[in-house]
């Protein structure tokens, strides 16, 4: 009888330390106050008090990238993917007031591609780097028969804190003005509905993109979603945030409530942001109303801010060379409306 092994099993165990050298030096760049150690140990050590924390409570989020991974996967485009991983975890947590510090990563696969995989975890290196959180760890598994050959999946774990006392929401009131940030794209929900419209639309991701000339419609849609960190920080630490919603799978009618006390809701003026073409290609091409669109989508707006003091959140927003439209206001109805909506085109 031959004998068996792990690698006749499937599983390369040579190809996963090949793997975690080649990232070590991409890990080692997102080091930050207060990370301890490097990749390699049973667990990842972080000091608090290093960071600069005195009273801390500590906020922890988790999250993928849902089926975008599909667009990855079958236009080879894996740079920026881990950027989109990285954001789906930290704009969650700096919603709730508190800093990025650290990030750990789970990648499986059927067979790992170390140079595919090595690719992917660079990305998720920049997103931590730019959104200041060290990636102190994660997980590679290499499970033969669970996925098609080539796929993966992605999921990302972000741990925050912020001193006891300084969470968000807090003191939102009736007449807070709503200042929305533009998204770069569809970011990382909807994406069973875009694959959906361009295949009834019979486009390849090769093919020109209908709303980015230049680019193929892959490249376009894998543009990776924004870090609202250091926006969102700044404004928290001045004082002048009051609530702050991530805008992801729901859009606005479905996050802004979140944040929003009992009682509260928010008027909105959908002609005050310019509306990215992608999303007037996907209501046109896919027939979606905009209702839809707007449930589904985040339609231009990647984070919503409410603010107690405009013109001061504006001027600091302008300081750190960030865009922003003022969208809407609190009110005491008690639910999210439009004033008007945005225009999807004909």
């Amino acid at each position: 009888m031959v004998s068996a092994s792990y690698r006749d099993a499937g599983v390369d165990i040579e190809a996963g330390d090949a793997l975690i050298e080649m990232i070590k030096p991409a890990a080692a760049s997102t080091l930050r106050a207060g990370a301890v150690g490097g990749l390699g140990g049973f667990g990842a050590l972080f000091d608090l008090k290093a960071a600069g924390l005195r009273d801390p409570v500590l906020v922890s989020c988790t999250d993928g990238v849902g089926t975008k991974l599909m667009v990855a996967i079958e236009t080879g485009l894996h740079d920026q993917v881990g950027i989109d991983l990285v954001a789906m975890c930290v704009n969650d947590l700096v919603v709730q007031g508190a800093e990025p510090l650290f990030f750990l990563d789970y990648f499986a696969t059927g067979k790992l591609d170390p140079w595919s995989a090595a690719r992917v975890v660079r990305g998720i290196a920049e997103g931590c780097r730019l959104s200041g959180c060290a990636l102190v760890g994660g997980e590679t598994a290499e499970m033969p028969g669970m996925y098609n050959h080539g796929h993966y999946d992605l999921a990302g774990f972000a741990v925050g804190a912020a001193e006891r006392g300084h969470l968000l929401p807090q003191r939102v009131s009736p007449g807070d003005i709503v200042l929305g940030l533009p998204s770069s794209g569809v970011h990382s929900n909807g994406f069973s509905l875009v694959r959906n419209v361009a295949r009834r639309a019979g486009l390849g991701w090769d093919a020109p993109c209908p709303f980015a000339p230049g680019l193929t419609l892959g490249a376009a849609l894998m543009a990776p979603t924004r870090l609202y960190v250091h926006a969102t920080l700044a404004l928290h630490r001045a004082g002048l945030l009051n609530a702050a919603a991530h805008i992801t799978g729901g859009g606005l009618p479905g996050n802004l409530p979140r944040v929003l006390p009992e009682g509260l809701g928010a008027v909105l003026d959908g002609d005050a942001w310019a509306l990215p073409p992608v999303f007037g290609w996907l209501a046109r091409t896919g027939d979606i109303a905009p209702t839809e669109m707007l449930r589904v989508f985040n339609c231009g707006i990647g984070m919503a801010l409410v603010v107690n003091n405009v013109a001061s959140a504006t001027a600091l927003l302008s300081e750190l060379g960030e865009d922003f439209a003022v969208i809407g206001r609190i009110e005491t109805t008690g639910s999210l409306r439009f004033a008007s909506l945005p225009d999807f085109g004909a």
